[in-house]
């Protein structure tokens, strides 16, 4: 079984793409960006997976890969097109080479045009297609800086994806208006640059007439990609937390488990968001927590003390990942949820005060 998860970065409309052979728990990562590597990284984790590889659709203009940084994180080989000039990857890819993870497969297929290194990559079964910036949907990727040939890109999509299936489902690295996935049947018919009779001096009119400005960030991603996406000065990229260990959740919650808990409870300041009649009520509370209730939270946060570490707790957890991203918008750095929250500090036989049994 293919599991398959489409993933978002609002600051530059990059489209992340999970697959993994769910039977076997391996899995790559298509188009990892820079700033999602924390949030990619937590929900692999969280569903047992084992990234084999990241790989990249071409040299991005617009964001900095995450490849290099989930290279350090978890292992995963870094796989770029060998035409892409890219300098640091574990495997160089080009025509029909395969990339396997588990029973499952990704075919390689080389689509330039909006660069002289675009790759896409096909499913084994041909059910979808990852690609880039060649094929968008209802449109294409742009061809005037980074070696772009508006007649090459022509050839890539008609040549390379309009070959598909009409079922295929195809998907782009970038969308602006919130679309998703489109398929081969419907950019064959209705794509206005590149569908129905239109041929390649058109396309190639239309391109060289765009007039578009330079994306913000090319002259810092550009660069960067072409190292894989590794940093100049690693000493800049931000810290784990260190007081403790935690786990960040795919939901963005640094979470500390009742063990976890216990083994700092002198050094950090436990903050409880329920209510008082919950406070006092069966599940009791932690010794020395303080009761902030979740409602108040915004107007009384500054009775807690920013030097030291705060771990939030409620009754199963929801309320107090909350409360973190309250405490978060109030200037507070150093924040964890209880997971379970006193559901499970209880059933897990940590000391409680007041309460029932």
């Amino acid at each position: 079984m293919l599991l398959f998860r489409q993933l978002f970065d609002p600051q530059s409309s990059t489209y992340t793409y999970l697959l993994a052979d769910e039977p076997q728990g391996k899995a790559v990562l298509i188009d990892p960006v820079f700033e999602q590597v924390r949030r990619d990284a937590a929900l692999i984790e969280e569903l047992g997976l084992d990234l084999v590889a990241t790989l990249e659709t071409h040299v991005h203009a617009d964001h900095v890969t995450g490849a290099w940084l989930l290279k350090r994180r978890t292992g995963s080989k870094i796989m770029v097109a060998a035409a892409s000039g890219a300098q640091g990857a574990d495997r160089y890819l080009g025509q029909d080479d395969v990339i396997s993870f588990g029973r499952r497969r990704l075919l390689v297929r080389p689509t330039p045009g909006h660069t002289s290194g675009c790759l896409t990559y096909v499913l084994d079964d041909r059910s979808m297609a990852f690609t880039g910036d060649c094929l968008m949907i209802r449109g294409s990727g742009r061809t005037d800086f980074q070696e772009g040939d508006a007649a090459a890109l022509y050839r890539s999509v008609h040549e390379q994806i309009f070959s598909l299936p009409d079922d295929c489902l195809l998907y782009p690295a970038h969308d602006y208006r919130g679309l998703t996935v489109t398929s081969v049947a419907e950019e064959r018919r209705f794509n206005p640059r590149l569908g129905g009779e239109i041929a390649v001096g058109d396309f190639a009119g239309y391109m060289k007439n765009l007039r578009l400005a330079h994306p913000k960030l090319l002259d810092v991603a550009v660069p960067a990609n072409q190292r894989c996406g590794q940093p100049e000065n690693e000493a800049g990229l931000g810290a784990e937390p260190n007081w403790a260990h935690l786990r960040y959740s795919f939901a963005g919650v640094w979470e500390i488990d009742p063990h976890g808990l216990e083994e700092h409870v002198g050094d950090i300041q436990i903050l409880d968001v329920r209510e008082p009649d919950e406070f006092t009520g069966p599940l009791g509370h932690i010794n020395g927590a303080v009761l902030i209730p979740l409602g108040d939270l915004g107007e009384r946060a500054g009775e807690l003390a920013k030097d030291k570490p705060i771990v939030a707790v409620c009754r199963a957890g929801s309320r107090s990942a909350q409360a973190t991203a309250i405490l978060q918008q109030a200037g507070f750095t150093e924040i964890a949820n209880l997971t379970g929250g006193m559901l499970r500090w209880r059933a897990e036989g940590h000391p409680v005060e007041g309460g029932s049994g």
